[in-house]
């Protein structure tokens, strides 16, 4: 069969899809199968994430729920910083010291990466709570105590995320991705219950924290023990090499590259809270938790070609990366347009869900939909710059995105309140996919955005 079967070539991009269902494509199957594994754990994950916010929603409360939304998203953006980069460092050394055959030197940046995330992150948190009692009267008096109890789980968020680097680089993907992705909600989910229904406390912002604390400890702690289980058979005890200049050198780049991606996502909630109620914010937020059901597609991708970039570029395999790049584009674009047409579908029945008045989300999912699509659309490019050694140049367009979004959204969201934070993040995610794209082909010539690849696959035709 001929891709000219189907418009716009799409015959060989779901061909490519179907190579890699299959675990065949060049790569091995042992690609597919991470890739699989990883897009099975982030669809239940991105479910079970969903239903625990509608949970959240429902027994909080939109006021109490708009606080907690805020208070976590502060986590994720300065637990993705306290790593030090080394969670995405771990996709970069990693493969290359077990190429090489150097124990010393992984002994060595496995101990040494955990414990930068963990120090890190105390400090974040100490400081963080330090800050907010002393701008207390600056801060609206319902956020104050939620973020000085959420800001106690950074160390161990931060210690997680580099343990799931560490488990992707040895592709085990259930030990990287159902900690973080299934386990952690589930816990937060039964925690709370049990503290509202059992316990006797009250359902509110505050209660959510420390449940959310707790949760955090005890997944960091299973996915810990869990890990050097697996590692000690591949991995005996024996003397650390400490390259803690060199390991910096690659993964503060690296972790600017993976910061600034997470502020972009999240800095939309965060300036909302400063120009809308929590009410609002809750809306918002149930919007944009509504979409990650269509954005867990690009990270899924992301998580499972990272490693594989690294090792196509330590082979010195350029025709077998510009491939694999190809295939990554195709598996994040096509299964995102799908999902995301879906979604459109069904997003009003999904946001009553979350309770009265959370409807109004739904022309926010549309707008925040154009840049879901558009980052798809060069699939992984970030990831690929940086494991070929252009983490600079991509933290450096991070940067410039950032700063657009914040620009975009102190200009946008006065006069268009939510749908303007929306516009305002569309835009900068569509800069943001236009520049990674042109660096990817200037510095590597290596072509990620989806409309170049589906006509140059229209010249090829689909084996069968």
């Amino acid at each position: 069969m001929q891709d000219a079967a189907l418009p716009w070539g799409l015959g060989r991009g779901a061909a490519q899809v179907t190579d890699f269902l299959r675990g065949t494509g060049g790569d091995g199957q042992a690609a597919g199968r991470m890739a699989v594994s990883t897009f099975a754990v982030r669809i239940a994950g991105a479910a079970l994430a969903y239903l625990s916010q509608i949970v959240l929603a429902r027994l909080l409360g939109a006021h109490d729920y708009g606080i907690y939304s805020v208070a976590w998203t502060f986590v994720i953006v300065l637990g993705v910083m306290a790593c030090g980069g080394f969670s995405s460092s771990a996709n970069r050394f990693i493969p290359q010291y077990r190429q090489a055959g150097d124990e010393d030197g992984l002994r060595g940046f496995l101990r040494t990466g955990g414990q930068v995330a963990f120090f890190i992150g105390a400090a974040a948190a100490a400081i963080g709570i330090c800050l907010v009692y002393v701008l207390r009267d600056a801060i609206d008096a319902s956020y104050v105590l939620p973020l000085m109890i959420i800001l106690l789980a950074l160390p161990f968020f931060a210690f997680g995320l580099v343990q799931d680097g560490v488990a992707r680089s040895f592709d085990w993907t259930f030990l990287a991705m159902l900690p973080t992705y299934i386990w952690r909600p589930l816990a937060i989910l039964f925690l709370l219950v049990a503290a509202v229904l059992l316990a006797g406390f009250q359902a509110d912002a505050l209660t959510a924290a420390m449940v959310a604390v707790a949760a955090t400890v005890l997944v960091a702690g299973y996915q810990y023990f869990h890990l050097r289980k697996r590692l000690l058979p591949r991995l005996p005890s024996g003397p650390r090499r400490v390259e803690l200049k060199t390991w910096l050198i690659i993964s503060m780049p690296m972790l600017m590259v993976d910061g600034f991606l997470q502020l972009i996502t999240s800095a939309d909630v965060i300036m909302v809270s400063f120009f809308q109620d929590p009410d609002e914010v809750a809306v918002y937020f149930a919007a944009s938790r509504t979409l990650a059901l269509v954005h867990f597609v690009y990270f899924a991708v992301r998580a499972a070609s990272a490693h594989r970039f690294s090792s196509y570029t330590h082979k010195r395999d350029q025709a077998g990366l510009v491939a694999y790049v190809a295939r990554a584009t195709h598996w994040t674009f096509w299964p995102s347009l799908i999902a995301g047409a879906g979604l459109l579908l069904i997003a009003p029945l999904l946001l009553q869900l979350f309770g009265s008045g959370f409807e109004a989300g739904y022309p926010l999912i549309a707008l925040l939909m154009i840049g879901v699509l558009a980052r798809a659309s060069v699939g992984p490019a970030d990831a690929l710059l940086t494991m070929t050694g252009h983490q600079n140049s991509c933290a450096g367009i991070y940067a410039g995105t950032f700063v657009l979004n914040v620009v975009f959204n102190l200009i946008l969201i006065p006069p268009f309140g939510l749908a303007g934070a929306a516009i305002a993040t569309s835009l900068a995610i569509l800069f943001e996919a236009t520049a990674l794209a042109t660096a990817a082909k200037r510095k590597l010539n290596i072509t990620t955005f989806v409309l170049p690849l589906l006509f140059s696959a229209r010249k090829q035709p689909v084996d069968r």
